[in-house]
């Protein structure tokens, strides 16, 4: 069995793949502060749930954008499931040619990202739009190559802000308000923040295919894609599972070849 983990910087997300078929999956808070027996004691109890056990995971890929956290889970790996994970970054083929100024600034997850997209979705270019702490727009030619894209900042941060910075504005719950203008301050934040992200994401998707000036396809992933999705056409699919999917490619590209026996 093979584990997939993805540490970003407010969730981190697992997933058992058995060959191509992934078969469970779990979302668990970014913990800072958590020793790698901690972790271990998390992660035996979520496989457990599925009637998993962690002695069938025979290999571990990772991608995080958290350098402490990420060191914390591979040495828990090492310890309890005796693999030494595959860890995205600088010397590990992911199949994506990175024509950014500095290739070394961009994001494992968002290399993991265009792997999966070309890997999925190829035929035509695509533009994947992660949708977690940050808001990122990642361009895959269609030949594979990573051009660039847009980060800002993600929607539960700016709501997160918004309270946080003005005395009189309350915490409110992240829902599709009933109209765009709001009867309350409550119905106003909310259409603010909701249809301000479609409006953002519908704006910059637009002047990404115009500098392309070629066809592509719209993913969106991450935790808030669904609301954002479900409130414009501009995006083509919804892929919750996109970097657990290609975080196996990227394994399957650097396994060893397995020696013939004769």
């Amino acid at each position: 069995m093979l584990l997939a983990i993805d540490i970003g910087n407010t969730n981190i997300v697992l997933g058992a793949f058995e060959g191509e078929k992934l078969k469970a999956t779990w979302r668990i808070a970014t913990g800072v502060h958590r020793m790698w027996d901690e972790y271990a004691v998390v992660l035996i109890n979520l496989l457990w749930t599925q009637g998993m056990d962690i002695k069938q995971v025979d290999g571990v890929v990772m991608c995080s954008v958290v350098p402490p956290i990420g060191a914390v889970w591979e040495e828990m790996c090492k310890r309890y499931t005796h693999t030494t994970p595959l860890v995205v970054g600088a010397g590990v083929r992911t199949g994506v040619r990175i024509t950014q100024d500095n290739p070394r600034e961009v994001g494992a997850d968002r290399v993991v990202h265009a792997a999966a997209a070309h890997h999925l979705y190829g035929g035509s270019a695509s533009i994947v739009i992660d949708m977690g702490t940050a808001t990122t727009f990642d361009v895959v030619s269609k030949e594979g190559d990573h051009l660039g894209g847009a980060i800002a900042p993600g929607i539960v941060i700016a709501t997160e802000a918004l309270t946080a910075r003005t005395s009189a504005l309350p915490r409110i719950d992240l829902v599709r308000p009933r109209r765009a203008i709001g009867k309350n301050t409550i119905n106003a934040m909310q259409s603010g923040i909701v249809f301000g992200y479609v409006g953002l994401v519908e704006g910059l998707v637009r002047r990404i295919k115009e500098e392309l000036a070629e066809p592509a396809k719209v993913i969106a992933t991450g935790g808030n894609a669904r609301l954002i999705a479900n409130e414009t056409s501009i995006i083509d699919v919804v892929d919750a599972d996109l970097i657990l999917v290609g975080l196996r490619l990227i394994y399957d590209m650097n396994k060893p070849p397995q020696s013939s026996q004769t």
